[in-house]
């Protein structure tokens, strides 16, 4: 089993995508890349904590690449934009991919530069490739909240 960690906008949306990718054992929602220790959602939206709304996955490599991972990443929200997503705006939506090696840490770079190269998005990739740093799950009424919500999709 491996673990990646993506930053994309609104975590529920992100995280309903790759709960769907086979391979993927489990996805959960929280919080990473911040100073505060144990943040709440509340926390998390003042913006003053450091902190991005972040989907933890666990994944068999045998059945899904790192590299299926990240094109699920990138489709999943606008990599273009800078600390948005559609209505969300703030730090805790930014575009981070938070690498857990140097392997990661290669295939992240490398994927954004070929997409950038390649003019996937009408501008350039802001994504953030930055070393994982510990994960605190959200409180359980966000894990699987399409699910529960009988939502089928968001703005992404």
């Amino acid at each position: 089993m491996a673990k990646a960690t993506f930053a994309a906008g609104c975590f529920w949306g992100v995280e309903d995508a790759f709960r769907q990718v086979k391979g993927v054992t489990s996805a959960a929602v929280g919080y990473i890349g911040g100073t505060t220790k144990n943040p709440t959602y509340k926390d998390v939206c003042t913006g003053r904590t450091g902190h991005a709304e972040a989907v933890e996955v666990d994944f068999d490599p045998n059945q899904v690449s790192y590299r299926e991972l990240l094109a699920v990443f990138f489709q999943s929200h606008d990599p273009t934009t800078m600390n948005r997503q559609g209505p969300d705006h703030g730090t805790q939506y930014r575009s981070t991919i938070f690498s857990h090696d140097a392997e990661q840490e290669a295939a992240a770079r490398e994927s954004k530069a070929a997409l950038d190269k390649a003019g996937v998005f009408k501008r350039p990739i802001v994504t953030d490739i930055t070393p994982a740093t510990e994960f605190y799950r959200a409180e359980e009424y966000h894990q699987q909240y399409f699910e529960k919500q009988g939502i089928k999709s968001c703005h992404l």
